[in-house]
């Protein structure tokens, strides 16, 4: 099911309608107003998605009644609001939190990129496509949700960390129970203690699109689907009247069921709409139903979540007359919200750290990722860091955090959850420049990665090219020393790529050249921001003409030598960064010693920075190549032309042994569209670029310099940035583009 559907189907997982209850009022000879002896209220929060952003305004009602409440069971985005408010906040801070929340980056698994692995990065820029299949047994194996919830999971934490030491439910502020469907068997599981982040959590993992969450040796998804208005838990919780908010989606009309995903809607509404209605029938003549009036509003528009707020606040009004009998004098009421206020934890300074994991790598490897340590400050922050951190080396579905208390000594335990789908991961690209003018270049690109082949981080990454180039490549990466930073990598690389021939800046010729190489390279990570390599290589190959003038010709070659390479990339985002830097750093020295035909040395270097305010991004970039002692080794020829590289030429149009690039590149956010959960962002930039290659590197000068640009229109999707352009270079020569995927460098 594709994802736009799946979510026209999530609010009737969610939700179902209901019928409005009118339950007699509570006799007022029952409420006695302070002390123990006053009507104990339990608050029933049903789930809804987005729907249930309606509960906070409810509770605001609440609170300006001065209605204490006493106890708290909820089902999903229910368990999300109750657990806030019984954990201490009050609805003014749920309204703020709630409206402050990025929800379309809470509801994904994106990290910080800050705290990806270098290698990772490696990967989000070259393998643009946002899926990840894994590989088993030769099997193609599917995650178990489109997200597996580690931000949702890291948010949660932050927001309860408070009382992220309380493992007896009925020991918070308000008593709470949390509901969740075991989906190994259909059961209700009622959560009363233990992890109570995960607990939330567990409760509104919504089946196919957030992975269910393992808790008390249980596979648990949304309670939505066995008990979405829990009113009988409610029963149990000693509590004299209970106040039920149903936010459930109703059922369509029959003009509205015309198309197959309407009626698959309709048909999930119905099959829990039983047991919510048998809830219902169990309400008592004191007991109190309040149905906010949400219409067709989306379990998924989080982006509005303040109309479903206000709908919650004015849904009190029905059923005002009959709350106000709960209410109770100012001095209790005053009462009531101190003891709301929960106890400290203790020390403010982490006694332990402990790492529980199911994988392969060593504790120790995995320490030396975290960079969390016995001593640090208590600090919500500092834990997610570390918790991306090991999330970032990306061979964990989850990785998460939870403040414990043993014996008066205040810790952290972190837990690891291999990759359900792993050990073995494929990952895709796409890369496609077509200028509507005859010229058109077109990648798909996948990497298989194999990890854990040992417990020192040792893994295994093959790369495949199809398409205009082609390519083979496959190295193995093994980390070694303190601290496992420093690494070995053997690795083999066989290419096919096209070359244009000049003369007197006119194409004569495309050549075909093809090459293989083995080299083995011995480096040290630089963090997460970069990494730095010295090797050695060797190779064969050959330029054979493919186009153009038959006099031009062939030419075999044998290559061998060293290279030194650094590697530094800061950017925020992979696609359309908004500061930082991603650099490219490498000399590589061929020598007849080694077995070479010649010898010559390379340099290149490629640098592009960026810089933001507000929704605009302004990038500068700079390259440089050149091969010293040697002119005719068209294997190394550096090409221009194409988008963002002399935009107003053909795709790889000029090259040669010398080139030089200068490009300033603008681009603004001028929509960020939602659709549901998952966003599209559009920008439009222009960019002004100049550059040129030569055959001497004694021609290069600044008057030998092409001036290009470019205007466009971007759109960050889910296979990567999408650029519709128009280039334009000096003499009037104008390139359409249409540009797919990796994105220019």
């Amino acid at each position: 099911m594709s994802k736009s559907n799946f979510l026209r189907v999530l609010p009737a997982v969610l939700s179902v309608s209901l019928v409005l209850a009118s339950p007699a009022s509570v006799a007022a000879t029952e409420l006695e107003q302070g002390g123990s002896d006053r009507v104990r209220v339990g608050l029933v929060l049903g789930g809804g998605g987005a729907r249930g952003a309606a509960h906070i305004g409810v509770l605001k009602e609440l609170e300006r009644l001065r209605i204490p409440v006493d106890a708290i069971a909820g089902t999903s985005m229910g368990a999300v609001v109750g657990g806030l408010y019984a954990s201490g906040m009050s609805a003014e801070e749920l309204e703020r939190t709630v409206m402050s929340l990025d929800w379309t980056k809470v509801l994904s698994d994106t990290p910080r990129r800050r705290n990806l692995n270098f290698r990772r990065k490696e990967d989000d820029v070259q393998f643009p496509i946002d899926l990840e299949l894994g590989l088993r047994d030769r099997e193609i194996v599917l995650p178990k949700g489109v997200v597996q919830g580690q931000n949702l999971d890291l948010v949660l934490r932050e927001l309860t960390a408070n009382v992220a030491h309380i493992n007896d439910f009925d020991a918070l502020p308000i008593p709470f129970r949390a509901i969740a469907a075991n989906i190994e068997n259909g059961d209700v599981h009622i959560m009363a203690g233990g992890d109570f982040a995960r607990s939330i959590r567990a409760s509104m993992s919504v089946p196919g699109l957030i992975a269910p969450a393992r808790l008390d040796g249980k596979l648990l998804v949304d309670g939505g689907l066995v008990a979405n208005l829990p009113i009988d838990v409610m029963r149990s919780m000693n509590v004299d009247v209970i106040i039920a908010v149903d936010v459930e989606f109703p059922l369509y009309s029959p003009e509205e069921l015309q198309s197959a995903p309407a009626i698959t809607e309709q048909m999930l509404t119905i099959l829990t709409r039983k047991e919510t209605l048998r809830q219902i029938e169990t309400l008592e003549s004191r007991d109190i139903l309040i149905r906010p009036a949400l219409g067709t509003f989306a379990s998924s528009n989080f982006s509005d979540a303040s109309d479903a707020i206000k709908a919650g606040f004015d849904s009190v009004a029905e059923v005002e007359d009959r709350l106000q009998e709960l209410t109770v004098d100012e001095q209790t009421y005053a009462e009531y919200t101190s003891r709301r206020k929960p106890e400290a934890s203790g020390s403010d300074r982490l006694g332990f750290v402990r790492i529980n994991h199911d994988g392969r790598l060593a504790t120790e490897f995995l320490a030396s990722r975290l960079g969390v340590f016995s001593g640090d400050i208590v600090d919500t922050q500092h834990l997610e860091d570390g918790a991306n951190r090991l999330y970032g080396l990306n061979l964990y579905e989850q990785v998460s955090y939870r403040i414990v208390d043993e014996d008066g000594l205040i810790g952290v335990e972190f837990e690891a959850v291999a990759k359900s789908w792993g050990p073995d991961f494929l990952n895709f690209g796409i890369a496609v420049q077509d200028d509507f003018d005859g010229s058109t270049a077109f990648n798909l690109s996948a990497r298989l990665t194999k990890t854990g082949l040992n417990s020192r981080g040792a893994e295994w990454r093959t790369d495949l090219r199809l398409g205009t180039d082609l390519g083979l490549k496959s190295e193995f990466y093994q980390p070694f020393g303190s601290g496992l930073k420093y690494f070995f990598a053997p690795h083999i690389e066989l290419q096919q790529i096209n070359q244009n021939v000049f003369v007197d800046d006119q194409t004569v010729a495309q050549l075909r050249v093809a090459e293989g190489e083995l080299g083995l390279d011995i480096g040290v990570e630089l963090g997460s921001f970069g990494e730095f390599r010295v090797g050695a290589y060797g190779g064969a190959g050959e330029a054979r003409i493919k186009v153009g003038d038959p006099l031009v010709p062939d030419n075999e070659f044998d290559s061998a030598g060293f290279f030194t390479g650094l590697r530094i990339d800061t950017f925020d985002d992979p696609r359309f960064p908004r500061k930082g830097t991603r650099a490219d750093l490498k000399w590589k020295m061929s020598r007849p010693s080694l077995g070479a035909d010649q010898s010559y040395d390379v340099i290149e270097a490629d640098v592009l920075s960026a810089w933001s305010r507000g929704k605009s991004t302004l990038q500068l970039g700079l390259s440089y190549s050149t091969t010293l002692d040697a002119d005719d080794q068209v294997q190394e020829y550096f090409p221009l032309g194409g988008f963002l590289r002399l935009s107003g030429l053909e795709y790889g149009r000029i090259s040669g042994p010398h080139a030089a690039m200068g490009r300033l590149i603008y681009y603004r956010l001028v929509s960020d569209y939602t659709g549901g959960l998952f966003e599209v962002p559009i920008y439009l930039g222009a960019s002004a670029e100049a550059g040129n290659v030569w055959q001497s590197r004694s021609d290069m000068s600044f008057d030998s310099l092409i001036a290009n640009g470019s205007l466009f229109a971007a759109f960050d999707t889910y296979f990567g940035a999408i650029y519709i352009a128009a280039g334009f270079a000096e003499g009037g020569e104008r390139t359409f583009y249409l540009s797919i995927g990796t994105p220019p460098r």
